[in-house]
């Protein structure tokens, strides 16, 4: 499995807590940046030397919510190209749509049982490691 970085763009701090237990407990070696809002996100984007290889990004975030921050990230020759893949609360048909439109890799929504949330983690994390990103 490779290495990868992941940016983790979650206001609630349990949220971020579950994320990374889930790659602690199945000892994944990927390195988590996070960020709590998209503004904090594109700080992390300009600050890293090391582009992070996936974003998992949440829709309903203070500041800058979700789509703004796509929107602002797929303008920009750099990043357009990394993958986000949506984890919310929100099965919402037009946050689906409008996501989809701004070219996201993929939409989760987070299930309310840890063991389900685990499940569904663990796959995407898998699925990330094994495929071809550019770098």
């Amino acid at each position: 499995m490779r290495d990868l970085t992941f940016l983790l763009v979650e206001d609630d701090e349990i949220e971020r807590i579950k994320f990374s237990r889930v790659l602690q407990k199945n000892q994944y070696p990927h390195q988590i940046i996070e960020a709590t809002n998209g503004e904090e996100a594109l700080e992390a984007l300009k600050d890293n030397e090391r582009v992070p290889d996936v974003i998992f990004l949440d829709l309903n975030m203070p500041k800058m919510n979700g789509i703004e921050f796509i929107k602002i990230l797929k303008a920009d020759p750099k990043w357009m190209y990394i993958p986000v893949v949506i984890l919310s609360t929100s099965n919402n048909h037009s946050d689906l749509k409008e996501c989809y439109e701004t070219g996201i890799a993929g939409y989760i929504v987070k299930p309310l049982k840890y063991q389900d949330y685990v499940t569904k983690i663990k796959r995407l994390v898998e699925y990330w490691s094994e495929n071809e990103l550019i770098q």
